[in-house]
């Protein structure tokens, strides 16, 4: 297979069959094998049942239902470990994403780049102080942080060489960053504008809560990122900031003893002193380490990290048993 369509569905059951018409528009025209993997993410609104009912007259639709939700990030894992293709794209199932733009994808792809990453140049058009300022702070934050300099990590549409994602494990809600993931392969990476349009069913799965998890995830892709192989630099810097903390506040608290401004128990102090020496490392390790312990379990036990329900339009030698 050339190439594979990978598109995450959660809830999205009105704009379904569209997608579908968009995707069979384009996609015979590329003048190459393909297939589209349906990765329904535990939806409750029929959208497994529409993509059954779509894929039964398609050869070239591949669906997998999961039993339950696992959140974005898992189903595209799911779905790039059963693609066949040597060229791999993702996008939204939302209609924001329009699959008309792959072909450029691809053709820039052909330059010798292993990613192309869509930058949606024309979104947020009217909302520059409560969208999309905050959206080019955090874009580049992440790109100052990580060295790769993208627009719009959020956007999913971006189309991948198989080589450069295979090495890839994604878990928790790490699938914005598969771009740092390439680069850590050795990819070069690339970006060119897309199309955006606004949903047009539904609302969105996302909320401010997004900014939090992006915010956090950006700590561990740090710390996988440049401390993984020395992680004492990573903890022994954090501990040392809370140290420091702790004794300025001790130091403060025992100036004001000495100088006759207030006693230990007239001043919280004391309390930040330990506080700060005690609660935010053990936080902090508690995260990394939680986090570090579930990737050595998924791969050490071999156990999938999504239950699956049912395969539609698999090939058999293609279902793992």
């Amino acid at each position: 297979m050339e190439l594979s369509v990978i598109i995450p569905v959660y809830n999205e059951v009105r704009g379904l069959p569209e997608l579908v018409e968009r995707l069979e528009a384009t996609l015979p025209t590329l003048g190459r094998s393909f297939e589209v993997v349906f990765v329904d993410d535990g939806s409750k609104d029929g959208s497994g049942e529409v993509l059954r009912e779509l894929a039964f007259t398609r050869p070239w639709m591949r669906v997998i239902l999961l039993r339950r939700n696992y959140g974005q990030t898992t189903a595209i894992q799911m779905g790039i470990q059963h693609a066949t293709g040597e060229v791999i794209v993702l996008m939204d199932s939302d209609l924001e994403n329009d699959p008309a733009d792959i072909p450029k994808l691809l053709q820039k792809l052909q330059e010798g780049y292993d990613v192309v990453s869509g930058w949606r140049k024309e979104r947020w058009k009217g909302q520059f102080f409560t969208r999309k300022l905050p959206s080019v702070l955090a874009n580049k934050l992440i790109s100052w942080i990580s060295g790769v300099h993208l627009h719009d990590y959020g956007c999913t549409l971006k189309a991948y060489r198989r080589e450069v994602l295979a090495p890839v494990r994604l878990y928790g809600r790490m699938h914005r960053f598969i771009p740092i993931y390439a680069k850590w392969e050795g990819g070069r990476i690339t970006e060119i504008p897309v199309s955006y349009h606004p949903r047009k069913y539904g609302r969105s799965n996302y909320g401010m809560m997004r900014i939090v998890s992006v915010l956090l995830d950006l700590v561990l892709i740090i710390f996988l990122d440049k401390y993984l192989q020395r992680p004492i630099q990573f903890f022994g810097g954090a501990g040392l900031l809370s140290m420091l903390a702790g004794i300025g506040s001790f130091l403060w608290a025992v100036y004001y003893k000495l100088s006759g401004q207030k006693d230990f128990v007239q001043t919280p102090l004391p309390i930040f002193t330990v506080l700060f020496i005690s609660v935010g490392v053990v936080l902090i390790l508690i995260g990394v380490l939680a986090e570090l312990l579930m990737r050595v379990y998924y791969e050490a036990t071999g156990r999938p990290i999504a239950q699956v329900r049912a395969y539609i339009g698999f090939e058999p030698q293609n279902i793992p048993a």
